[in-house]
């Protein structure tokens, strides 16, 4: 019995929500979630979960506790209150509590403020022309693929690419290394999964060994000879908070270097490979968005909404309160739902279509003191991206569906096989005229239910 009653019976039909749960988690499920969600949603803005806690669904209920002062992140201090925490005991779990999205005030104000706005338009404005120059170079590749097999897979040449030359870029890291980067993330994310199994776990630890190795010696070199990139000036930073405590100046800049390098790879990369995904599928989608480039910025932000790179997010009630009519226990954990709640009818109008024209709302990038760090740079990977292989290309098509890792918290597309009618070894495609897309009858940009397989 706690302040706010009883709270472990339940209305919600147990067998229902697993069996709604491994279809998530199914390919079925990871190529269209959509009649997932709404099934969830259906159940209440708020459902019990199986293992205990709750899952979110509705979008006011969502943003409610992701920018709600009375709720937390699960740091290392609840992961030592639970009774079963052997999941928590993990290595890979261990590493991740010290990361920025698991810590709470003072901890967290004090590392957000030593970071100040990481990808400020100074930042951004100076990332911009090398990043339009991996792109046009990846791009490249992958016309030259295509041209001699007649198809690519766009998540190997280009979507994985990217994110790891930006960040390569800004935090100095030579592109001899970007490939195991990308290696031990791809491995160290199942330890963030809901319910990782023990082989996940084990499969996690070895990442997390390896990322460590790689940072740590980073950082050393870092120190052996400084210079005027980021991770010399947070050593910089770190060392005048920590004036005599080195190693505590070298941890938290391992925490940040690693987080900041990690958290963006996969997440972009899905976002970049969705958007093609996406609007590649309709020709006619491709054609009016190359007549209507003013409206690229909003084909990245429907992408954002209609399949977000992150599923799934978890909270942990500060107090007991209530929400959406639910009531929830202090330290009682729920997860947000991403995916539901921007296909929530009652925030978005038709959810289940894909219309660069919405203007609608998502909460992709989070809420609240814990709202993503990386926002601004995913935003231009995605439009740089996209603008490139407009240019490049007068047809995109995907030769078959995507296919995903089986996930249910960081989405991974892991195939995407593109090909085109052009002919690639003849450069950049021609652009049509721009036409005004109020006045113009061909300037209505096609809406409709996104293809699934």
């Amino acid at each position: 019995m706690t302040a706010v009653g009883d709270i472990s019976g339940t209305t919600t039909d147990r067998r229902a929500v697993i069996s709604l749960l491994r279809r998530l988690r199914s390919p079925e499920g990871q190529s269209n979630p959509l009649p997932v969600w709404d099934q969830l949603r259906a159940l209440g803005d708020v459902v019990s979960a199986p293992w205990g806690g709750y899952l979110v669904t509705g979008y006011d209920a969502c943003n409610q506790v992701l920018r709600g002062r009375n709720w937390l992140v699960p740091d290392f201090a609840w992961q030592e209150r639970q009774p079963h925490s052997e999941r928590w005991q993990a290595p890979a779990a261990q590493e991740m509590s010290r990361a920025l999205f698991r810590l709470n005030a003072p901890t967290h104000t004090s590392q957000r403020r030593g970071l100040g706005n990481l990808f400020d338009r100074g930042t951004l404005d100076s990332l911009a022309p090398r990043i339009a120059d991996h792109a046009r170079r990846i791009v490249d590749e992958l016309a030259e693929r295509v041209h001699a097999d007649g198809e690519a897979d766009f998540v190997t040449v280009v979507g994985d690419q990217l994110p790891v030359l930006a960040m390569g870029e800004w935090l100095g890291i030579p592109a001899r290394h970007h490939a195991h980067i990308l290696d031990f993330t791809h491995r160290q994310v199942h330890s963030q999964e809901l319910l990782p199994t023990k082989s996940e776990l084990a499969v996690s630890a070895q990442a997390t060994v390896e990322m460590r190795e790689f940072f740590t010696g980073l950082i050393r070199e870092r120190r052996a000879r400084p210079g005027d990139d980021v991770i010399s000036g947070w050593i910089r930073y770190w060392d005048g908070q920590f004036p005599d405590d080195r190693a505590a100046a070298d941890q938290t800049v391992y925490d940040l270097v690693m987080f900041v390098t990690i958290a963006s790879l996969e997440t972009s990369a899905t976002l970049m490979t969705n958007a093609v995904w996406l609007v590649a599928q309709d020709s006619d989608r491709w054609d009016w968005l190359r007549r209507h480039p003013e409206h690229i910025d909003d084909a990245v932000e429907e992408t954002l909404r209609y399949d977000p790179p992150v599923h799934i997010n978890s909270r942990i009630a500060a107090d007991d309160t209530v929400l959406a009519g639910t009531p929830i226990a202090k330290d009682q954990m729920v997860h947000v739902m991403y995916g539901a709640a921007a296909h929530d009818p009652r925030r978005n109008e038709n959810p289940e279509r894909f219309d660069i024209l919405r203007g609608g709302s998502h909460m992709t990038f989070g809420g609240g003191i814990h709202y993503c760090l990386g926002a601004a740079l995913a935003r231009l990977e995605g439009r740089t991206l996209l603008t490139e292989l407009l240019n490049r290309f007068a047809t995109l098509r995907p030769v078959s569906a995507p296919t995903y890792a089986p996930r249910m918290v960081f989405r991974r597309v892991t195939s995407l096989k593109v090909t085109t009618d052009d002919d690639p070894a003849a450069g950049p495609a021609p652009r049509p005229p721009v036409e005004d897309a109020e006045s113009s009858p061909a300037g209505r940009c096609p809406v409709h239910r996104a293809e699934h397989p």
